[in-house]
This record gives structure tokens, sequence and C-alpha cells, in this order.
């Protein structure tokens, strides 16, 4: 089995696998969705964790975790709700394991997949996505998924059908590079490739949902394709800024100085400019081309330096560990 962990019994310091659930009004549904994760990874035969973060829930939700609460069933309570993203991020914080499972709380995750997917990590896979071959959600749910998911892959560059699955099995050091705000919870896939790790898809059983109501809507629809415009800068342009604030800033300069031109053969052509807008445009553009340049030129000699203390710190350490294995 890939994963391990301390076997002692008492409240441990790591385990094999940390299950994380962020839950926003799910207290009806946490009473049959825990049991029913603890008993599967009973069955695996690691040491495990349950963390369940509140994301500021209003129904009971703390009540009923006081009652669910044990030294590997931990609940950790936002004061407000603060989004998916961050509840993740808090939780991941928090989590002990040496591996890392995602899950939603409301019953349609089956934890009888979670063989197959830590299957996939002993493959050589970082990251698994349990991906929902026949769904169980709403009509326009499943559609708006679908084109979510094909945008997203073109865009990104990034292969897969179910991006954002909550049903999600990965190693630790992938977690520990994830950076999520906002929506940036649907994209963990494309984050972990951009940190260089392996991705992967498994098919498998989604249910119903047991109690309670979606919280999908129409303002998450487009929350999440304004932050895959997010994704796509950082993940193409974090590197080579220049590369876009140059490249805008050299098409705003050639129309900028194409109005110009014009206006230079319309003054020798004997026609008054000082009043045409054409001529404060092309003004207003050539500056503003000089700034986008000079932004991209900054912004690159900040990455290369922030490259180059990277670089000499892990020089610096495998220098150290050298002079340790020779004393």
């Amino acid at each position: 089995m890939l994963v391990s962990g301390n076997q002692s019994g008492g409240a441990p310091t790591s385990c094999g696998i940390s299950v994380l659930l962020p839950a926003y009004n799910e207290a009806d549904n946490l009473p049959e969705v825990i049991p029913a994760i603890a008993a599967e990874l009973d069955r695996l035969g690691t040491t495990w964790e349950i963390v369940v973060v509140d994301d500021g829930s209003t129904d009971g939700t703390r009540t009923v975790m006081s009652g669910l609460r044990s030294d590997r069933i931990r609940y950790i309570r936002m004061r407000r709700n603060a989004g998916k993203s961050a509840a993740l991020s808090v939780g991941i914080d928090h989590i002990r394991g040496d591996v890392l499972v995602l899950m939603d709380a409301d019953g349609q995750d089956d934890p009888s997949e979670l063989p197959k997917m830590l299957a996939e990590l002993e493959n050589g896979v970082d990251l698994v996505t349990g991906r929902r071959a026949i769904r169980h959600d709403r009509f326009i749910k499943r559609n708006t998924s679908k084109v979510y998911n094909g945008v997203t892959a073109k865009v990104t560059g990034v292969p897969g059908k179910d991006f954002n699955s909550g049903f999600k099995v990965m190693r630790r050091d992938v977690a520990d590079t994830l950076e999520m705000y906002g929506e940036l919870h649907r994209y963990i896939p494309v984050l972990a490739v951009w940190n260089g790790f392996k991705v992967g898809e498994v098919d498998v059983e989604h249910h119903e949902r047991l109690h309670g109501s979606s919280k999908f809507g129409r303002a998450r629809f487009w929350r999440g394709f304004l932050d895959l415009v997010t994704v796509k800068f950082l993940t193409t342009y974090t590197a080579r800024p220049f590369h876009l604030f140059g490249g805008l800033g050299f098409v705003i300069g050639a129309v900028g100085s194409g109005l110009l031109l014009w206006m230079l053969v319309s003054k020798i052509l004997g026609h008054a400019i000082g009043d045409r807008p054409a001529l404060q445009l092309g003004v207003l553009l050539v500056v503003v081309a000089v700034q986008m340049v000079s932004l991209g030129l900054l912004a690159e000699l900040v990455v290369n330096l922030r490259r180059r203390r990277r670089l000499d710190a892990e020089a610096d350490g495998d220098l150290n560990d050298v002079w340790q294995g020779a004393a």
C-alpha cells in the first residue's frame, strides 16, 4: 500500500490518509457521509483522519459535528462563508496525512472508489480526479459543466473531462503547492500540472445528493470562467510576463504610431490637425505602449531576480548536504 503513517493509538501527529470535507449547510448529510468514509478507510488498513471544514454554516452543522468529533474526525469552523477554495486552503494547512483525499460532503462521492484512485498513485500519478461518467445532477448543471470542462481543456492544454469534480486523491507534496482563492479549486489539476506534477482521471460512481439542494448557481458559473482567465495568465505568463505586457505594448504602439503617421501626412498635405481627435488618440496610445513595455521589462527583472534567489538557495542547500556528508 502506498500510504503509511503512525500506527500507534491516540491522536497521531501524522497518518496515512487525510480526507478533507468542505461543508456548507450539510448538517443532514454529515451523519451519513462521515461513517461511510470511515468504514472504507478502516478497510484500507492504514491510519487515517477526516477533517471537516465548516464554511460558515447556519444549519446546525456545528452541533452535529460535536457528536461526531474524535481523535480521527476533526472539525474546523470558519467564522463566515468564504467559499470552497478558502475552506480547502484552511483544511490543507491542518491535515496530517501523506495522501490527501478531497470529497464533497453531500454524499454524491462514493468512498468505495478510494482503492481504485489510490492505485493510480501507486502507478506514478501524483493527482487523480474521480471522473463522473454518469452524473446525477440537474440538467443545467450537467451541461454547463460539459461546456466548462471543454473550454478549460482547450484553453489550458491540460487533458481532462471533469476538472471540477470534488473527488480527488493526491500526494501531500501536490497539496502543499496549491494556492487557492475565488473559484480556483475548480482548476486543481491545472495548477498541479503547472507545478510539474502528473495528473490523471478514473471513472467513478456518482450518486444523487442525500439531502438538501446543490449550492451551484449562475454566479458561480461565471466566476469560474473569470478565474479561468486568471489561471491562464498564471500558468502562461508568470515566468515570462514580457510576452504579455510587451506584446500588448507593441500592438498598441503600432496602432498609435499609425495614427501619428497619418496625422503627419495630413500636416504635410496642408490640413489642420491641431483639433483632430486622431492626433490625441495617437499620442495617448504611444504613451500607453511605452508604459506597457516598461512594465513588462520590470516584471521580467522581478521574475529573474526571484528565480536567481531560488537557484542560489537550492545551490546552498546542495552544498550544505555535500559538506555534511563529507564530514
